[in-house]
């Protein structure tokens, strides 16, 4: 499957992010619980990342989710870039709602049950 422009960039984005905080691969690898393998392939932008381990990769390195995806992007960036970059912020948003509507569905399920 060929990689996006936008896979290619979190994964660079993810790169420095570990060489800024002067880890190698195998303590960030340990740390997020995948193999060194693993994370080179999310490095090299060779695998997609689902929304979670982008979570847990942003927790770990103190950032936020839109840094990692966005970090290097500049207004001379690629339509295509931007456009999935825009893509992929509106899935981030209706999986926020998603979330959200699950939640009140327990609460109010707990409610009934009166737990």
């Amino acid at each position: 499957m060929p990689q996006t422009p936008l896979v290619k960039e979190i994964g660079k984005n993810i790169r420095q992010l570990r060489l800024e905080a002067g880890k190698g691969q195998t303590e960030v690898a340990k740390a997020l619980g995948i193999s060194v393998a693993a994370l080179s392939k999310i490095e090299s932008g060779l695998t997609d990342l689902n929304i979670s381990r982008l979570v847990q990769i942003a927790k770990y390195f103190k950032v936020s989710v839109v840094s990692i995806i966005s970090k290097d992007i500049v207004s001379g960036a690629s339509q295509d870039l931007i456009e999935e970059l825009s893509q992929l912020k509106n899935k981030l948003i209706d999986k926020d709602k998603e979330v959200m509507k699950l939640q009140q569905k327990v609460i109010s399920l707990y409610e009934k049950l009166g737990i």
